[in-house]
């Protein structure tokens, strides 16, 4: 009897989704663990996106966890101080682009979070007070284009500077450290 394996892993800025790359000057998330042959993430996060990414070695499984069902939530730094207006575009759907065509996101929640989260400093960079004012906001979606978030947030005239996934159906990055992987028994669902 084959007996999958799962895992819960806080990606951190700079590193691919995938285990290889055919340019030896990009990261990828292999270099932190000796995942099992046959593991695949659970969606992806972009090399510049950081928080939370699930892999298992059951395609099954994996699947059930992208379907349009199953909340992504998301925590974005955004350039700007994000207005109400704002916000209820996000809510309500925006045009993005997808592969050169335009496409409405579905509506989503979206708030501005009271206090900023606690991540620690990005290894690099992004920019300091002089450029204005900066603030986060949770985004959480049950669909997933590619740099949605990033788009969508552009779309709404407020630009991401930095995006954590935070929540992927019940799993949440919890306390994970950049880079630290977590072996579970799966991820709540039942199938």
């Amino acid at each position: 009897m084959n007996v999958h394996r799962h895992f819960i892993f806080h990606k951190p800025f700079g590193y691919l989704s995938q285990f290889k790359c055919e340019h030896d000057w990009k990261k990828v998330i292999g270099e932190f663990y000796d995942f099992p042959e046959g593991t695949m993430p659970v969606g992806r996060l972009d090399e510049d996106s950081e928080g939370l990414l699930l892999l298992t070695t059951d395609g099954k499984l994996c699947d059930l966890m992208r379907a349009k069902d199953q909340e992504k939530q998301y925590y974005a730094q955004v350039d700007g101080l994000i207005d109400e207006a704002a916000l209820e575009k996000l809510r309500n759907g925006v045009e993005i682009g997808v592969r050169g065509v335009k496409y409405m996101t579905l509506p989503c929640k979206a708030e501005l979070l009271e206090t900023d989260p606690e991540f620690p400093a990005r290894t690099k960079r992004i920019r300091d007070e002089r450029h204005g004012p900066t603030c986060w906001i949770s985004i959480t979606l049950t669909e997933g284009k590619n740099r949605q978030i990033r788009k969508m947030t552009a779309a709404a005239g407020f630009p991401t500077l930095r995006l954590f996934r935070v929540r992927m159906g019940e799993v949440l990055l919890g306390n994970l450290k950049a880079g630290e992987v977590k072996e579970v028994d799966g991820f709540g669902l039942v199938y």
